[in-house]
């Protein structure tokens, strides 16, 4: 007698395979891709160009994962995979992804708190001041020429003509002028030297800093326009991140034994 299987027994059998085959996008001489595969390359996609998971984003993946698995297949046979510069390249691709990781792993687990990012905002904003200076400068190697500028600029010379010989090539070409900006964005020296003058006035004596001699004439003066706690948000938290990262790969380095 032939057993004949009945029609529950082969859906029951059908419905248990499926979760097999769901696993595998497809199979190329009898190697599978997994489908998880495709979920990886599809996620890498969307996070670097935005693209949206759609059918025809998943055809091209798999396309290119069979095109993939038919040339590795190939290079394979080749036996490349043991040459000595291709083992190195993959050995250096691996420690960037685990790198990677490990860095996505920290970050997770050590958030930067917002109670931290206000801290940080707190600090740029004293830093920073309540008031913004346009100014212009000339900056000459030493201190006998920028005295005779003042001299020269008190006799009535011209600041923007008397600007050409200074050796800030960024301000130079444009008569001196700085453009607004804030105290904390000059060294100390010459921010002090700054915010003592009044708007028309000019340094009586040259200011000295580690890049030359200094002759100062503040045009302006206004309230500084400091961002907002939110408009800021993304670049402080991201210096943090940096910070925490650096300090962890620091101490592991100190722990590690290097011979």
């Amino acid at each position: 007698m032939t057993f004949k299987p009945s029609r529950l027994l082969v859906v029951l059998f059908a419905a248990a395979a499926l979760p097999v085959m769901a696993q595998n996008l497809a199979v190329v001489n009898g190697k599978a891709i997994p489908s998880s595969r495709a979920d990886m390359m599809v996620k890498q996609l969307s996070a670097q160009g935005g693209q949206a998971d759609t059918p025809e984003l998943r055809n091209m993946v798999k396309d290119e994962l069979i095109n993939r698995e038919v040339l590795i297949q190939e290079a394979d046979k080749l036996g490349l995979g043991n040459n000595a510069d291709v083992k190195a390249q993959a050995d250096i691709a691996r420690q960037s992804i685990l790198i990677r990781a490990l860095v996505a792993d920290f970050i997770k687990k050590n958030p930067i708190k917002d109670a931290d990012i206000q801290a940080e905002y707190d600090k740029f904003k004293a830093q920073a001041g309540d008031k913004e200076y346009h100014a212009q400068h000339i900056l000459v190697e030493n201190e006998a020429d920028a005295k005779a500028i003042i001299v020269k600029l008190k006799a009535g010379g011209k600041f923007e003509d008397l600007a050409k010989q200074s050796k800030d090539p960024g301000s130079a070409a444009n008569g001196g002028d700085l453009g607004w900006a804030t105290p904390a964005s000059f060294v100390k020296p010459f921010s002090d030297a700054l915010v003592a003058l009044k708007p028309g006035q000019l340094t009586e004596t040259p200011v000295k800093t580690q890049f030359g001699y200094h002759v100062i004439k503040l045009d302006e003066v206004r309230a500084a326009k400091i961002p907002t706690l939110a408009e800021v948000k993304p670049q402080i938290t991201e210096a943090l991140q940096q910070k925490k990262l650096q300090a962890y790969q620091q101490d592991l380095r100190a722990k590690a034994k290097v011979q």
